[in-house]
């Protein structure tokens, strides 16, 4: 039997200042055609029944949207999370983008999706603003699932650079600090990923690729 994956995707289409966001394609994308490829399982979900909002940011090109069109189909096709969160997985895996800052933190059914698959010894990995989900679920001993780990995700200097912070609800790599993650940095925005016992997390949309191998050899191990 292959290994079993679950994507969680944002389903938050604007940012505090009324502006669109949404998921970050490429880190959808570039990370379901690799699972496909090494033959995992893949269940795709959105945090509300819909389609899941796109940032226009990340609108691929038409050459993009011929290397993705699996991906693009895929994400078309997505389940609501409601309706699967407590099938067993051997990973669950957060693409990013800024909508999960406004819809990710403290949800409670995906804390409880994180929360049983960590319990159960399952790799919890997200990219970029993807760890906005770990804010919320805790270990089976009540701490922080992210307490005590090491991890990354955009920092707090890439998202200063974009000129969002003042549009986030809170700084990421701050929070995740404050919740006990031993964070770790890069250059902005180059390719950077930790891996951490059951925790894997890439530090920004060039990270996409690295993140999904990382995922995809440790469920190998």
């Amino acid at each position: 039997m292959s290994k079993r994956i679950l994507m969680v995707i944002t389903s938050a289409s604007t940012m505090s200042d009324g502006d669109a966001t949404g998921l970050w394609l490429e880190e959808f994308a570039v990370p379901w055609q690799a699972f496909t490829t090494a033959g995992l399982t893949v269940t795709v979900a959105t945090m509300r029944p819909g389609e899941a909002p796109i940032d226009p940011r990340s609108t691929p090109d038409d050459e993009q949207r011929r290397q993705w069109a699996g991906a693009i189909d895929a994400l078309a096709a997505a389940a609501s999370l409601e309706d699967v969160w407590e099938h067993d997985v051997d990973a669950i895996f957060i693409p990013g983008g800024h909508g999960t800052m406004f819809d990710m933190p403290d949800n409670p059914l995906l804390a409880g999706a994180i929360e049983q698959a960590y319990a159960n010894g399952a790799i919890v990995a997200a990219v970029c603003h993807g760890p906005a989900a770990f804010v919320g679920p805790k270990k089976p001993d009540g701490s922080p699932v992210v307490s005590g780990h090491r991890l990354t995700c955009f920092t707090n200097e890439e998202e200063r650079e974009v000129g969002l912070d003042a549009a986030m609800p809170f700084l990421l790599q701050t929070r995740l600090e404050e919740l006990g993650g031993k964070l770790e940095t890069a250059e902005k925005f180059s390719d950077f990923v930790i891996a951490d016992g059951q925790l894997i997390t890439g530090q920004n949309p060039p990270s996409s690729e690295q993140t999904a191998k990382r995922v995809i050899a440790a469920l190998g191990e």
